[in-house]
């Protein structure tokens, strides 16, 4: 197998990686990627469609699996890898016991497609490699993940407060966005009761309820969230 072919089969590789990890991709955005023109690309992806690959189009949006296709697990190489252990450890260290467990369990998946060798060398990495724990904080809160979730559906989300005075008070919030501070985990949320956007520490949130209600998203990114809400 000569080089260009070599290049091109690592190409569609990364191609189907990027078509299983978005939900929409263009032709531009993988040739600006991949450093080839457009018309490469649209003969990578017939190339793809050829072999099987149910890639639809979206007139004007760009490319997508079919619902419900499933890639083969893909192989990490032993950077990656060592990657991903480097985070495992950065994890367990964090404020919140959902986030341990979830990437906990997200991990064993990631080492089931190791190669034996490489399971060795991540289990020894893993073992070799530690965080100082901060002092004089614990875990202190459980619901991180259920506020992904509520994030990413746009579900209302009721919940009882203890703010900063210790006074407790119900609160039905539209998450926003989290926020990783020192002593935990910040979420920033639209507020219904004060009818404004609010920090909420995750550690002073005394019941969470996730809501079948959905709001309506917001239309910014944190950055514009910054600029509009901290503007000096």
């Amino acid at each position: 197998m000569n080089d260009n072919h070599t290049k091109r089969l690592s190409r569609l590789v990364a191609i189907l990686t990027q078509l299983q990890t978005r939900r929409l991709v263009t032709a531009t955005k993988l040739a600006e990627k991949f450093g080839v023109s457009t018309r490469t690309i649209y003969r990578d992806l017939k190339a793809l469609e050829q072999a099987g690959v149910p890639i639809l189009t979206e007139d004007g949006k760009g490319y997508t699996l079919m619902e419900g296709y499933k890639i083969p697990p893909i192989m990490f190489s032993e950077n990656q890898a060592n990657a991903l252990i480097l985070a495992e450890q950065l994890v367990l260290k964090n404020r919140d016991s959902s986030l341990i467990k979830d990437y906990a369990e997200a991990i064993d998946k990631v080492k089931a497609v190791l190669r034996q060798s490489e399971k060795d060398k991540a289990n020894l990495l893993s073992s070799r490699t530690k965080f100082a724990k901060l002092e004089n904080y614990e875990i202190n809160s459980t619901v991180l993940s259920s506020l992904q979730n509520a994030i990413t559906n746009f579900h209302l989300v009721k919940l009882n407060y203890t703010n900063a005075k210790n006074i407790l008070s119900e609160r039905v919030v539209e998450p926003f966005a989290l926020l990783s501070i020192l002593e935990g985990w910040l979420m920033v949320a639209y507020c219904r009761l004060r009818k404004e956007f609010r920090y909420f520490r995750l550690d002073r949130i005394q019941k969470l309820q996730i809501q079948q209600e959905q709001f309506t998203p917001h239309q910014m990114t944190l950055q514009e969230f910054f600029e509009k809400y901290h503007a000096q």
